[in-house]
């Protein structure tokens, strides 16, 4: 039986950052979610005002030893901007924050050194928030796997299909 490890990070819109984890190998599943806020269960439209203080994430189980967090926080890192605060490119609000929520404090010290291994690829200082993981409320149905339900959506072949082919172009050594 395989060890599975859990992850939880946002870095925007969830859509875009689920399409680019679900591709990798090593990867057991990604939700879609809310996590860093300070109300229970919020349903989407209540985070989309950013009052609830939540961050748009995912939560993945994925197999250690095909791919670290090491690399997963790094590919991470690469496919979204973390030196924007509170926004990734048109999403704007704290929902839409570049955030890593940590599940041990080795997760906590890898993820430092990913933060300081990514900093010259960037011109403006990481802002990237690095917290302790609460709990993680599953987004709605629809929410899931979006990307892989709608490509011909225009949000998707506008937004997130760059994404991906960036993830292809950069890291197709850890692709399915």
């Amino acid at each position: 039986m395989e060890k599975l490890s859990t992850a939880t990070f946002g870095g925007g819109c969830f859509w875009c950052v689920e399409a680019v984890i679900q591709r990798l190998k090593g990867i057991n599943s990604v939700k879609s979610g809310y996590s860093g806020g300070f109300i229970k269960n919020p349903p989407y439209r209540e985070v989309c005002t950013g009052r609830t203080g939540h961050a748009e994430v995912i939560q993945v189980t994925f197999d250690p030893d095909i791919i670290t967090y090491h690399d997963l926080i790094y590919i991470f890192m690469t496919s979204h901007d973390p030196t924007t605060l509170n926004r990734q490119g048109a999403d704007k609000g704290t929902q839409y924050r570049s955030i890593v929520l940590y599940h041990n404090n080795e997760q906590k010290e890898i993820a430092e050194k990913v933060f300081d291994e990514v900093k010259p690829l960037y011109e403006d200082a990481i802002v990237t928030e690095l917290k302790p993981f609460e709990v993680f409320y599953n987004a709605e149905e629809d929410h899931q796997n979006y990307y892989n339900n709608n490509e011909e959506a225009r949000y998707c072949q506008i937004v997130i299909d760059p994404k991906v082919q960036k993830l292809k172009k950069m890291y197709a050594d850890k692709l399915n």
